[in-house]
């Protein structure tokens, strides 16, 4: 019986070590979720989409008549007597209506000047969203090739003590030198110093992506996982035709021009006057002989646009507002163009130098390193190329993590360029 409950045992301490393991161990965060997350949170994005939604507001408004006004009045009182309104024939209780009418699409042009402005703010805000998107996934590789270097660091800091024990074994017994082991452990310290500078760029890091998130600061963020690399085969005409149809920073100043043409439309019509259109209704008593019949007043008053300076000016203005937002696309545009070109570039170098340090520079460094480590057993190469070959090594494994990472980054900001995640 005691037989039996001894694996029984082992097995229930076995478990228990692994889910203690497995409760330790980080989880494995997923990008798109984090995006999602930033995106319902981020109060950047909600204070655009507020201003988005306050401008929407001011459409039904810019169309909107003034109120009517109602008027109320006695006319030709007798200040002598002013409550007896049957002692003069011409005194008359009178009630009356306005209405202030601007000239003909006037209304139409101020509530498409509003629209115009609300579709602007609308592109911010998607224009906003892809700017968040992209700083999330360039925070996200940041904290992978931090992860990543701290990994190599830690396993360089292991070789190090490795190749010190050995270093020490070999002086020990006269065929090593003092200064092997001390080059060792300067390295060994610069490691060491290293670690400490990634574990402040890994803090930093995960405050920014918490930020951006709209969580807390503190908020641990877990291992990002390893991703392949898939190279753009959209061409860069390709890529400005998918810029000009869909960034959203393009709608926006093509939203804004509109509006400034509809602004400059309603500047020539302030040549022509508004109106105001009345109907009063005068009562009258009987009085000094006078049967006190009851009258009404028509009228139809609008102002004389004769000050042209004024309105010539503000035509002026529509013109000018026009030309600089059009010049603002022009520059856009051009900035799309050199930096379709400029990203395409930087993709296509790192995504060649990853492949070239994974399937080439650092399987040949792996291998100097075994030869090198062979040949100082037996006395063939001294430590300080024991030393170098590591190092090498320990260089390339970065750099190939640092291009992994910096495709990423460079890819999602050419994402945001052409407003669209690519395929």
């Amino acid at each position: 019986m005691k037989y039996r409950i001894v694996p029984l045992v082992l097995c229930t301490v076995a478990l228990l070590v692994t889910s203690a393991v497995a409760a330790d161990s980080p989880p494995v965060e997923n990008l798109p979720s984090l995006i999602e997350t930033a995106l319902a949170n981020n109060p950047e994005l909600k204070a655009s989409d507020a201003r988005w939604r306050m401008y929407r507001e001011k459409i039904a408004q810019a169309r909107s008549l003034d109120d009517p006004m109602l008027m109320l009045k006695i006319q030709n009182g007798v200040v002598a007597d002013p409550v007896n309104f049957s002692r003069d024939s011409m005194t008359a209780k009178v009630i009356g209506i306005s209405q202030q009418l601007p000239f003909w699409g006037k209304r139409a042009l101020r509530g498409e000047i509003a629209a115009k402005t609300a579709d602007a703010y609308h592109w911010t805000l998607e224009e906003r969203k892809l700017d968040l998107t992209r700083m999330v996934k360039e925070t996200w590789y940041r904290i992978y090739y931090i992860d990543k270097s701290a990994g190599i660091v830690a396993k360089n800091i292991r070789i190090l003590d490795d190749f010190i024990a050995l270093a020490e074994t070999r002086y020990a017994v006269n065929q090593g030198s003092q200064t092997d082991i001390l080059k060792a452990q300067v390295e060994r310290s610069k490691l060491l110093d290293m670690r400490i500078t990634l574990e402040q760029q890994r803090t930093t890091a995960q405050a920014e992506l918490n930020a951006l998130l709209s969580r807390p600061s503190d908020t641990p963020v877990g291992t990002i996982p390893d991703f392949e690399l898939t190279a753009v085969t959209l061409s860069a005409k390709e890529l400005r035709d998918l810029a000009y149809g869909n960034r959203p920073e393009i709608k926006s100043l093509t939203a804004r021009i509109a509006g400034g043409e509809a602004g400059r439309k309603l500047a020539d019509r302030e040549f022509y006057p508004d109106f105001n259109v009345s109907l009063e209704y005068m009562q009258r008593d009987p009085a000094m002989g006078s049967e006190g019949d009851d009258m009404y007043t028509l009228g139809l008053t609008f102002n004389l646009p004769v000050q042209r300076a004024r309105r010539q000016a503000a035509v002026a203005e529509s013109n000018s507002e026009i030309a600089m937002v059009r010049e603002e696309l022009n520059s856009l545009r051009n900035g799309i163009e050199s930096g379709i070109t400029d990203l395409l570039a930087r993709l296509e170098r790192r995504r060649k130098l990853a492949e070239l340090y994974k399937t080439g520079i650092i399987p040949q460094a792996n291998q100097t390193l075994e030869s090198a480590t062979i040949n100082y057993r037996v006395n063939k190469v001294d430590f300080l190329t024991l030393l170098d070959s590591q190092m090498t090594l320990f260089n390339y494994e970065r750099e190939y993590y640092d291009s992994l990472a910096d495709y990423q980054m460079k890819r999602a900001e050419l994402e945001a360029l052409v407003g669209k995640e690519l395929p």
